[in-house]
């Protein structure tokens, strides 16, 4: 048994998640657990958090960027494996990212080397990694328009919603297809989906401006008799 055992706080929103870290670390020998239903203020003594995504990202952002320093250090163990998640999480300072469907012994392995000052990422997310810093990356702008052409707007709609010119659209698009290697919109939006850049669950099937119906034409009424007539006057 080591001499100094790294303490390892699991707050991960999943319960049975939770329970099924533990069981696998436990048996090590090599860890003081803790976990966030019983022990909420766990975190701020331990050296590792095991955490979900979102849960991760967010304790990440508030914690020093110092290597040096006594904050914990953030491991996420989650089913997000798009290239845009995994670089926010990097870009937060999160330290290991995990996916799911890990062994037990890659597990151990990732808490293990963050109690040590390391960082760990597992193979599926270093390539992941590494194929986005091959790829130039969206501007803001860029991704504005993405977001839109994903909803299905024209250039004109794109304009207006972003108060710029139909000209300016037309440039972005054709950045936005050259960066992604796309040979058409739509492919665009295929190939920005697969990488993480937008999310294919926002996209409707309509324009972004609803169609709308079109009134009925109202019956004819029939003209009064002579004597209603007699009676309005």
């Amino acid at each position: 048994m080591p001499i100094h055992q790294p303490h390892v706080h699991l707050m991960h929103r999943d319960a049975v998640m939770t329970a099924g870290m533990q069981a696998l670390l436990a048996p090590c020998g090599e860890f003081v657990l803790t976990a966030q239903a019983s022990q909420p203020q766990g975190h701020g003594a331990a050296q590792v958090v095991v955490a979900d995504y979102d849960t991760g990202l967010a304790l990440a952002r508030q914690l020093p960027q110092d290597r040096f320093g006594t904050a914990p250090r953030v491991l996420i163990v989650t089913q997000c494996d798009k290239e845009w998640e995994v670089r926010t999480a990097m870009d937060c300072g999160v330290h290991g990212y995990l996916l799911q469907g890990c062994t037990p012994d890659e597990l151990v392995r990732a808490v293990r080397q963050l109690g040590q000052g390391l960082r760990y990422l597992s193979e599926a997310v270093t390539r992941c990694v590494a194929d986005s810093l091959s790829r130039e990356t969206l501007t803001g702008r860029e991704t504005d328009v993405l977001q839109l052409l994903a909803k299905g707007c024209c250039n004109k709609t794109i304009a207006r919603e972003l108060g710029i010119g139909v000209g300016t659209v037309k440039t972005h698009v054709k950045g936005l297809m050259s960066k992604l290697d796309a040979t058409a919109r739509t492919h665009a939006v295929v190939v920005a989906t697969q990488r993480g850049l937008i999310d294919a669950g926002r996209r409707p099937g309509t324009p972004f401006v609803a169609a709308t119906t079109p009134a009925r034409p109202r019956p004819m009424q029939p003209a009064p008799s002579p004597a209603r007539q007699a009676a309005l006057q």
